[in-house]
């Protein structure tokens, strides 16, 4: 009874050893009796004991591997030292477990081989200029190549191109001598606009100056026009009122029928002040010469009275 107890322990225990579960993002490669039998996916799994074995238990998440600097030559001789990051993912478990032993060692030794025969192609100028060309073209190689291993290649990085140290002096140099030449090409073209709109600006001061003082002509020359106009009307109403007053001065005395004795009173004051004047030779109508004699006796007679009104005091 107790031997049955015991063998049905130990065949629960083996049970429970042979129940797998296969985490998310991971693969197992199982085989029964050495030879290949199935791939489980993410689940629970039930392994025959003692008959079949999980030969490889694989990720699939995205991995990355860092190589070690590797001695590349260029084509113009020069010995540098590139490492290499490469970025890759597996595809198919069964391809990946029986395609190639040692995976990482056969992607190693690809890397290295390519990258030689990429930079052999270029000069060491070019090779430091043009990263993103050696990355793209080792990529597609390396793709290629791993794809029947089950492995799928993302990205290829060159992380470091350690060059001779004469070298990199002699870079450092031309570096130094091409960052001056920028200097000073960027220092000649900022004096250049400095100067240019100085320029720009002394021709807009003159211009406006200018305008300024046209404007400032015009303004003088329309305020004389309006003031001589102002003038001229000022002028024109003045004589314009001079002979309304003259006229109305008529109308009036026409409408007053003036006796002829008036008229001549008139007359004689006219003559009086025409009579003030500088001339040598004065015209005396016909019809005042009358009123002019009896004037002059007039003026006598007052005389004479004067003349008397004196002696008697």
């Amino acid at each position: 009874m107790s031997f049955l107890i015991i063998l049905i322990v130990i065949a629960i225990v083996v049970l429970i050893a042979n129940i797998k579960i296969v985490p998310q993002a991971h693969a197992y490669v199982i085989e029964r009796l050495g030879a290949y039998n199935a791939t489980w996916s993410v689940g629970l799994h039930f392994k025959v004991p003692f008959i079949d074995r999980v030969a490889k238990k694989i990720s699939l998440k995205e991995q990355v591997v860092d190589f070690p600097p590797q001695p590349v030559i260029t084509k113009d001789n020069v010995t540098i030292q590139i490492d290499t990051v490469v970025y890759f993912y597996i595809t198919d478990p069964k391809m990946y477990t029986y395609g190639v032993e040692y995976p990482m060692s056969a992607i190693e030794n690809l890397t290295a081989t390519t990258l030689r025969n990429i930079i052999g192609d270029m000069e060491l100028d070019t090779s430091l200029t043009s990263r993103d060309i050696i990355n793209t073209k080792m990529r597609s190689i390396l793709d290629e190549a791993t794809d029947p291993w089950g492995i799928k290649v993302n990205r290829v990085e060159l992380k470091n191109i350690i060059t001779p140290a004469g070298i990199r002096e002699t870079m450092e140099k031309q570096m130094k001598a091409e960052r001056e030449r920028r200097e000073a090409i960027l220092k000649a073209e900022g004096e250049k606009k400095s100067a240019i709109l100085v320029a720009e600006g002394e021709k807009q001061s003159t211009i406006l100056q200018a305008e300024a003082e046209k404007t400032a002509q015009i303004l003088k020359a329309e305020a004389d026009k309006e003031s001589a106009i102002k003038l001229a009307e000022g002028e024109a109403e003045a004589i314009r009122k001079v002979q309304q007053a003259t006229a109305e001065g008529i109308r009036m005395l026409n409408e007053s029928d003036p006796a002829k004795a008036v008229l001549l009173l008139k007359s004689l004051e006219a003559f009086e002040k025409a009579a003030d004047g500088k001339a040598t030779k004065i015209i005396i109508p016909s019809e005042i010469q009358g009123v002019a004699g009896l004037a002059a006796g007039l003026k006598e007679v007052l005389t004479s009275v004067d003349d008397t009104k004196a002696k008697i005091k």
